[in-house]
């Protein structure tokens, strides 16, 4: 089974998927936000991941700021309309990213030209880039500070292993940061 083998080499992950939920827990914890975006499945996940941090993924506790960039549709199709659908992200990138904030993409491929434009203009603004992609090497992961790779190159896959990871940084962002919620 594709799925299985995929779970198998993405426990090997675990070390990187720290490191992701380290940052992530740093940048809200010092007072700043995360932006996310992706593409049709990676888009609906760029939305879950920001739902499940602005809501609740297990704990009631504070809201995080998360911004799915995917969601307002004037400005996504005011910016595709008035400059290109490969500045979809990076124009909302450089609206409302500050530094120290971060920036997650959501792709299958990586190779999404409007994805690797706002991780540029994430670098630009002094934010950090984490890239969430397929298993191969691809133009995305040179912008970003961390990428993970799930193991698997079949788009359904990949979406499948994105929502695994979504749901890991979640619960492990939420159990550090809502633990500290008493001490502050």
């Amino acid at each position: 089974n594709i799925l299985e083998r995929a779970l198998d080499q993405f426990a090997t992950r675990a070390a990187l998927l720290a490191e992701v939920a380290a940052l992530l827990i740093e940048t809200l914890q010092h007072g700043h936000k995360v932006l996310v975006a992706g593409n049709g499945g990676s888009a609906a996940e760029a939305q879950h991941f920001a739902a499940e941090l602005v809501g609740r993924f297990k704990r009631d506790r504070q809201p995080y700021a998360v911004l799915s960039l995917t969601t307002d549709t004037s400005i996504l199709t005011a910016l595709a309309n008035d400059y290109g659908y490969e500045d979809v992200f990076a124009r909302q990138v450089l609206a409302f990213g500050q530094p120290d904030d971060l920036f997650i993409a959501f792709s299958t491929s990586g190779e999404s030209m409007n994805l690797i434009r706002a991780a540029m203009a994430a670098r630009h603004c002094l934010m950090r880039v984490i890239a969430i992609t397929g298993e191969r090497s691809n133009q995305l992961e040179c912008q970003a500070n961390l990428t993970v790779h799930v193991p698997a190159t079949d788009t359904a896959i990949a979406q499948e292993l994105h929502m695994i990871v979504t749901h890991i940084l979640c619960d492990l962002v939420e159990s550090e940061l809502s633990g500290r919620e008493g001490d502050t």
